[in-house]
């Protein structure tokens, strides 16, 4: 069955390998796309229909009835601001659908603070050979799809 991911942030996508952080950019987590967001305060919103399995004010986890999680990890070190900036939509073992908003950042405010305001979006423990049609140095809109997860 085909899932499509949605991009959580309005921007630019680009390779994970652009991605300046070993983990994200070799994919050890999984595959995926990073998107470059558009300055100015948003809403990262999910990715995906399902259940929110991890959230911290810099990241978080949807998980799909049938299993397959993806990761939104809003900036890179983004952990060192403590949650700073960061506003917190829905709560750990929230039902939500694609689209809706998770986390409120501002990308500015990431950047100005020293880190990398990219926000990788993650296809977890899959492997490459079941992504398709990455879109690759797109302007997207939050909640525009960026990739097929199929298996």
């Amino acid at each position: 069955m085909s899932l499509e991911i949605l991009s959580p942030v309005s921007g630019k996508t680009t390779a994970m390998t652009e991605v300046p952080d070993p983990v994200f950019a070799e994919s050890m987590v999984g595959p995926g796309l990073a998107v470059l967001p558009s300055g100015g305060r948003q809403d990262a919103v999910a990715p995906v229909d399902g259940t929110v399995v991890t959230l911290h004010p810099h990241a978080f986890v949807v998980a799909t009835e049938d299993g397959r999680a993806v990761l939104v990890h809003l900036g890179i070190d983004t952990v060192k601001q403590k949650g700073e900036g960061f506003t917190l939509h829905v709560v750990k073992g929230e039902a939500v659908r694609s689209g809706q908003p998770i986390v409120g950042w501002d990308p500015d405010a990431v950047a100005a603070a020293g880190y990398s305001p990219i926000v990788p979006v993650v296809a977890l423990d899959a492997k490459a050979d079941v992504l398709s049609g990455l879109l690759t140095g797109g302007d997207v809109e939050a909640g525009d799809p960026i990739f097929t997860w199929d298996n």
